[in-house]
């Protein structure tokens, strides 16, 4: 009977050890799976399926807006760079107009560089400076001066693509679309006509 007692109070100590650790260990805790950069991605880049992973994060973390689908990225281009790791969201993407995700008020300005190989430096979500190097007569060099900045990058002909639809010309060759604000607009519409266009790249 003795024995029979002492394995029965073992057991039951056993049973109130296991109770006891089951309730100091915290319950797993909750996940979603959310869709993050593989990689850094710079701005312009054309997005494919290679470009991203999935991870698991807390439910707090999965942002408002982002987006959880491989599908509606592939193809799109980036507007501004997206590091490793970072969620997706619609804002970063270029949309099927160039202001979508802009603020209210801004404008598309085209502007035609005096150096059109300098576009190949530039890609969509780029600041730059945008400034006026207007001729001096024979006794004076040209005088410069900066007309807008920082500005975003919208679209440039080194993109291709069918600009001439929303331009009204096919000649594309040396232009940059950028994002003003409506006091910006004003300085940069018709600069072209006032000398020589020069950008300026300029850090986020």
């Amino acid at each position: 009977m003795a024995r029979n007692r002492r394995l029965t109070v073992a057991l039951l100590l056993c049973v109130a050890a296991g109770i006891a650790v089951h309730q100091l260990t915290p319950p797993p805790e909750l996940s979603v799976s959310v869709l993050v950069a593989a990689r850094d991605l710079p701005a312009g880049t054309s997005l494919t399926e290679s470009d991203f992973t999935t991870v698991a994060v807390p439910p707090g973390l999965a942002v408002d807006g982002a987006l959880r689908s491989v599908s509606e990225l592939v193809g799109r281009q980036l507007a501004s760079p997206l590091g490793k790791r970072q969620i997706p969201m619609e804002s970063n993407l270029l949309g099927p107009g160039l202001l979508t995700g802009a603020p209210l008020g801004t404008a598309a300005v085209p502007l035609r560089m005096a150096d059109p190989s300098s576009i190949q430096l530039l890609s969509p979500g780029q600041l730059v400076t945008v400034v006026l190097t207007s001729a001096g007569s024979n006794d004076e060099s040209g005088q410069s001066q900066v007309l807008a900045g920082p500005v975003p990058v919208l679209w440039t002909s080194a993109q291709g693509g069918k600009a001439g639809e929303w331009l009204g010309t096919s000649d594309t060759e040396g232009l940059v679309v950028v994002g003003a604000d409506p006091q910006q607009a004003e300085k940069l519409a018709g600069a072209s006509t006032q000398g020589k266009l020069f950008f300026v790249l300029v850090s986020p």
